[in-house]
C-alpha cells in the first residue's frame, strides 16, 4: 500500500462569512483528507508530483467575487459553488503549492437548503470537489465523473456524511 503523503498545510481566507461557513479547521481537515485520498489513488508517476504538493489556499467569497472569477475564468457570467485554480507544474515544484479554491458562501448555503442536504456535508463535498480538481480530478467524461465521485463519497463517509450523489429522501409532515 502505498504510504500517506505528507501534510497540506492550507491558507484559509475569509471575505464572506453568512450565510454560515465552515471553521477554518473543518475547511482544512476537508482539504487534507481530499489531498491524501487524491494521492493515496494517483498512479505512480502522478503521485510523486502529488506528493510535492504542501500547500493549498481555500478562499471563502460572496456571489459578486464569485460570479467575476466565474465570468473571467470559465466565460459564465454567474456566481457558482466552487472554483479551483491548480498551481503550475513550476509553482509545485518551487515552493509545493497545490492551488487555489474558492468557495461561493451563499450558493453553497443555498444548493444545501434546496438539496435537503446539512450545511457541514455540502460543504465537505465542495471543498473535496475543489481540491480533487487541483489534482486533476475531472467529471468532463463518464469514466473521469465516476473515479472523481467515487474518490468523493469515499471523503466525505470518512467524516460521516452521506453519498452526495443519492437523493435525499424528505419526510412529508
Amino acid at each position: 500500500m502505498a504510504a500517506e503523503p505528507a501534510g497540506l498545510a492550507v491558507e484559509v481566507q475569509f471575505v464572506a462569512v453568512r450565510p454560515w461557513v465552515p471553521s477554518r479547521a473543518a475547511l482544512r481537515r476537508w482539504a487534507a483528507a481530499a489531498h491524501a485520498a487524491a494521492v493515496v489513488s494517483m498512479p505512480g508517476s502522478r503521485r510523486r508530483a502529488a506528493r510535492a504538493a504542501r500547500r493549498a489556499c481555500i478562499r471563502v467569497v460572496g456571489t459578486a467575487g464569485s460570479r467575476r472569477l466565474n465570468r473571467d475564468y470559465r466565460g459564465k457570467d454567474q456566481p457558482t459553488n466552487v472554483l479551483s485554480f491548480p498551481a503550475s507544474a513550476v509553482e509545485r515544484e518551487i515552493d509545493g503549492a497545490l492551488g487555489d479554491v474558492v468557495i461561493c458562501a451563499s450558493v453553497v448555503s443555498r444548493e444545501a437548503k434546496e438539496q435537503g442536504k446539512p450545511g457541514p456535508a455540502h460543504w465537505a463535498h465542495m471543498v473535496a470537489h475543489g481540491v480533487l480538481h487541483l489534482h486533476g480530478y475531472d467529471h468532463e467524461r463518464p469514466r473521469a465523473a465516476r473515479l472523481m465521485e467515487r474518490l468523493e463519497v469515499e471523503i466525505l463517509d470518512g467524516f460521516g456524511y452521506q453519498n452526495p450523489y443519492l437523493p435525499v429522501i424528505r419526510s412529508t409532515p
